[in-house]
């Protein structure tokens, strides 16, 4: 059984800089997966998507089924996960929770306020501007957690309360 850490917030929340850090502190080994890195390593062909030459909203489906399975293939190897992404559609928590069925997942929740949401999405200017808004005001409405954290709290009190719920072994979450 792998354990799987499982970092759920609006763009521009925090959860990478989180799972950065928590990478860092915890005792066994995790990796750090998010569909992110397979647009920002060249993997995914994004320059064609934005040029138009393919249509994101025609592959979107295969591209995140694909990447749900390849994470339930990381963890059903043993590998232990600190995954973030953004539960925006629907079916994608039905699906995980059917990959990471045999594993121990924790569900993190993790907030920011809109002000500050909208802030950092302008300074990336990677994301059309509004997604956080959009995301921040649906994506957590039927969600269950295992923990809410709010970065605006302070990395290390973030990671030092997620460490410790996580080490209780208490689970409650849609996941558990």
């Amino acid at each position: 059984m792998a354990q799987v850490i499982f970092l759920h917030g609006a763009s521009s929340s925090g959860k990478t800089t989180l799972a950065q850090a928590l990478q860092k502190r915890i005792e066994i080994p995790f990796w750090h997966v998010s569909i992110d890195h397979l647009r920002d390593s060249g993997m995914l062909p994004m320059n064609r998507f934005h040029d138009g030459a393919f249509d994101w909203r025609q592959e979107r489906e295969r591209i995140f089924d694909g990447f749900h399975r390849s994470v339930g293939a990381y963890a059903d190897a043993g590998n232990n996960l600190i995954l973030e992404h953004i539960l925006d559609t629907p079916g994608w928590a039905s699906a995980l929770s059917q990959q990471f069925a045999r594993h121990d997942v924790f569900f993190v929740a993790v907030h920011c306020a809109l002000p500050v949401l909208t802030e950092r999405e302008r300074r990336r200017a990677d994301r059309p501007i509004g997604s956080a808004e959009r995301d921040q005001r649906s994506i957590h409405k039927t969600r269950v957690y295992d923990l809410e954290l709010n970065s605006e709290d302070g990395l290390d009190a973030n990671i030092k309360m997620l460490l410790g719920a996580w080490r209780s072994g208490l689970r409650r979450s849609e996941f558990s």
